[in-house]
């Protein structure tokens, strides 16, 4: 897959030696000893590598060749700066590769502190549309400056992947809109269906979600946009105490309150401590093996429903 104008002027044997090189670079960097290795891979998992713009576009021209990934973390927290937040690479080229039935075995897709953006983020959701990621179950997109145009122009394609289960947008400037774009109804004739049916845990933390958005969101679940959904984070918002509290209680069934973006993993979780509140921010002492997932629903967090 080539872009317009790209390579212009080089023979395809310089494009080629050129491309190898990239790649044996990409795998020096990120220690994968072989392309053979690579390219066999059921889970890629990347952390700290320190992967510059064009290692990410070169792992996006690898995509194809990648039928029997599961599982794709990449998360370079070297990149962000304490002072700015600024995210890293831009991730955006990566997915701008996701072809026609890109990745067909992949479940997990977690970027982290690279720089996806809105721009990027409409690219993912044009590559969902061309069927990428068929079997999606878990995707985070934490750290990656999407605002509330990428959040828009993302939510209909997750909603037409109707094996998600867990989402985390965590550490992201969308606001009101995008939430409300991602917990809108799918409409089907004159039925309204719900937004995400099988999402079971949504980390939305760290974003700049308001009072007016947390009261969209609690009608929303009143309503049954989600369903599914025992996993709820919102530590870290721009909400009140008071608006954050409300969109945990109207719910019949207890909500859980998990503890960061880590759930976009499955792996078990220690229970929060019970002074928690239903945002998560405590950390606990010693792993509960009693909790589902590791997680403690509101009440047992100390927030029981009236």
């Amino acid at each position: 897959m080539q872009r317009v104008g790209e390579g212009a002027g080089k023979s395809p044997l310089q494009q080629l030696k050129e491309e190898n090189a990239a790649a044996a670079a990409l795998g020096l960097k990120a220690g994968v000893r072989s392309c053979k290795e690579l390219r066999e891979a059921k889970v890629i998992e990347w952390h700290n590598k320190g992967l510059s713009a064009t290692d990410l576009a070169t792992l996006g021209k690898l995509i194809p060749v990648l039928p029997a990934l599961e599982e794709l973390i990449l998360i370079d927290t070297l990149y962000l700066d304490e002072e700015s937040a600024s995210p890293g690479p831009d991730g955006g080229q990566l997915v701008e590769w996701l072809g026609v039935g890109a990745l067909p075995a992949m479940t997990l897709l977690w970027l982290g502190s690279v720089c996806v953006g809105d721009a990027g983020a409409s690219a993912l959701a044009a590559a969902l549309d061309r069927g990428a990621l068929p079997r999606l179950e878990r995707l985070a997109l934490t750290d990656v400056a999407i605002g509330d145009a990428g959040v828009v122009a993302l939510a209909p394609a997750l909603r037409r992947r109707p094996a998600l289960e867990r989402l985390s947008l965590a550490g992201n400037p969308f606001g009101d809109e995008g939430l409300a774009a991602l917990v809108a109804p799918r409409p089907q004739g004159r039925r309204r269906r719900a937004a995400l049916p099988k999402l079971k845990q949504l980390n939305l933390g760290q974003s700049q979600i308001t009072d007016d958005g947390c009261a969209h969101l609690a009608s929303r679940l009143r309503s049954g946009a989600l369903p599914a959904l025992r996993g709820l984070y919102l530590g870290g918002i721009s909400a009140s105490d008071a608006a954050i509290d409300a969109v945990y209680k109207p719910r019949r069934a207890p909500l859980a309150a998990p503890r960061l973006a880590l759930m976009a993993l499955g792996a078990p979780l220690p229970a929060m401590s019970a002074a928690a509140g239903p945002r998560g921010s405590a950390l606990p002492s010693s792993p509960s093996s009693s909790e589902e997932e590791g997680y403690v629903t509101a009440q047992e967090a100390g927030d029981d429903e009236d």
